[in-house]
């Protein structure tokens, strides 16, 4: 599990892409403190595992299903990605619960100045527009952010200056890809809702029938 606050900004040093999936080594440093191989590093708000590391890099097996599902297959040497390690118990909790399972990809719409702080504005996939709710919390490229303004196809969120120069949103363009995880609680309690059966005609609530 991870927070969604970066660690570090690291840069791909290579990804060879095989019939089976990629071996994506990442340039890194304050990540590697105490990592070890089998350790999970979440690259771009996607967990994965450490299968090989030296003194200035961590490698990870990357699925074809990753690469299919996420911005990881569109990386480049010298590419900026986040890092984070998996939270450790008794870890101060600062963002949110973050899985490191991406839900689906989506693309910057727009980037505004707003005095110091930024305004990213990104497509609203429809399949998941239900999960998103104002001030509620997101995942975009594994960082824990809230969602500032809600419309019919679109959302945004508000980065202050910190966290515009601690993660790769430094570099990120209109039309670039990011991933996105939703909020864990409410993927939970829209599943609980869609799957529970109704046992008592008496507990049945408008909202529980949407």
């Amino acid at each position: 599990m991870f927070t969604g606050l970066i660690e570090e900004v690291g840069t791909v040093k290579k990804i060879r892409k095989g019939g089976k999936g990629a071996l994506l080594s990442v340039r890194c440093s304050k990540v590697l403190e105490g990592t070890k191989i089998g350790d999970s590093v979440a690259v771009n708000g996607v967990c994965l595992t450490v299968v090989e590391m030296g003194k200035e890099y961590l490698s990870f097996f990357v699925s074809n299903e990753t690469l299919q599902r996420s911005n990881l297959g569109e990386l480049r040497p010298k590419t900026p990605v986040n890092l984070e390690r998996a939270l450790k118990i008794g870890d101060r909790f600062g963002g949110h619960i973050v899985q490191g399972h991406v839900d689906t990809v989506t693309k910057i719409t727009g980037i505004k100045r707003e005095g110091e702080s930024y305004r990213f504005i990104f497509r609203l996939p429809e399949k998941f527009s239900h999960l998103l709710i104002e001030k509620g919390s997101i995942a975009i490229d594994g960082i824990s952010l809230t969602v500032a303004s809600l419309k019919t196809d679109t959302f945004s969120v508000a980065v202050i200056p910190h966290t515009y120069e601690n993660t790769n949103l430094k570099w990120k363009r209109t039309g670039d890809t990011v991933n996105v995880e939703f909020d864990l609680i409410g993927k939970y309690i829209e599943r609980m809702l869609k799957g529970a059966p109704i046992r008592d005609a008496r507990n049945v609530t408008p909202q529980l029938l949407l």
